[in-house]
């Protein structure tokens, strides 16, 4: 019966209709997987992020234990993390870092009974046992392809609709030298640079506070506070302006509004737990203070932009100069 059912039919067109279930079905589940029911992760530890948001939050474990050799560095770093996981991400940010974040790894691994140091390779990990079938491989292989096509439209889609608008600079943000500034008898130890562009919907720019030894003393930046109207890019409103002190139990924040959100006291109200509230204006200059440091950041250039929000509103660019000093007596200490 099967035989001649097969002979009816035809054995291209039997074949032709398996083929075209099975891609029918890898394209259905992809786009039910995908599109339609996504994946949506929750409560994700540490070890689950990418490399390098990993490499990002040991950095930060690194730099609280620093400052603080009492903390317990396995509840920071979470469950999940394998000692050969932790040797080598720790090898491979050492191997890339500077002598004063290498020093600063290296506390990190001795805490955790590890050693890296900065010649070390990273090895790679041993081969497993065991081996897949040639047709589990062709079908992972066939899958992969799909995938990869498929998720790299949808991610092309996304960055079209996620585009930065025509004209728009990208935002720059680096460390300048230090220069003399009006009222300081000294010029400051550290002096840094940071441009905001519209579009860049994830500026966030920090700077290490380092001694001419590359002792590490603290960080300061400049990330969006506030953001109004509905779609892309934000329409940035109001930037926060931050210092960390190593030595310091908090982090001193003021708020950088536009003049639309500093007059608007319903905006002022939602802001202010955030930090002292300031008026953005060229050469409008914020002062920092901690325990051992003092920054000061200047607006060195601004422009609002245009359109169906409020006049001044929101920001097309926004230039800020940052400089920091560690107080007196401090450095004899």
């Amino acid at each position: 019966m099967v035989g001649l059912i097969i002979e009816l039919i035809g054995r291209k067109t039997l074949i032709g209709f398996g083929v075209g279930l099975l891609v029918g079905l890898l394209l259905g589940w992809i786009f039910l997987g995908w599109l339609v029911f996504p994946v949506k992760w929750t409560n994700a530890a540490p070890v689950d992020l990418h490399p390098g948001y990993r490499e990002l939050y040991l950095d930060l474990v690194a730099r609280a234990y620093a400052a603080d050799r009492n903390l317990d560095v396995q509840r920071l770093l979470g469950e999940r993390w394998s000692t050969a996981q932790l040797q080598e991400t720790l090898q491979t940010m050492v191997n890339k870092a500077g002598p004063a974040e290498v020093k600063r790894l290296q506390d990190l691994a001795q805490a955790l009974n590890l050693q890296v140091s900065p010649t070390g390779a990273v090895q790679p990990p041993p081969p497993k046992k065991g081996g897949v079938s040639p047709l589990l491989q062709i079908c992972l292989l066939s899958l992969l392809f799909i995938l990869v096509v498929g998720g790299g439209g949808y991610l092309f889609l996304l960055r079209r609709g996620r585009a930065r608008p025509a004209g728009a600079q990208p935002s720059i943000s680096a460390t300048v030298q230090p220069t003399a500034w009006a009222g300081e008898a000294e010029k400051p130890m550290a002096q840094f640079v940071a441009t905001y562009t519209l579009g860049d919907d994830y500026f966030d720019p920090s700077f290490s506070i380092e001694t001419e030894t590359g002792e590490f003393l603290g960080e300061c930046g400049i990330g969006i506070s506030e953001a109004i109207g509905v779609g892309d890019p934000k329409k940035v409103t109001a930037f926060e302006v931050w210092l960390f002190d190593k030595n310091d139990i908090r982090t001193v924040t003021k708020v950088l509004m536009s003049d639309h959100a500093y007059n608007d006291e319903g905006l002022r109200t939602k802001l202010a737990p955030k930090g002292e509230p300031v008026l953005a204006q060229p050469g409008q200059t914020i002062d920092l203070e901690t325990a051992t440091l003092r920054v000061r950041a200047r607006v060195l250039e601004m422009q609002y932009g245009t359109g169906n929000l409020p006049s001044n509103s929101f920001f097309e660019r926004l230039v800020v100069e940052l400089a920091a000093w560690q107080k007196e007596g401090e450095a004899a200490a």
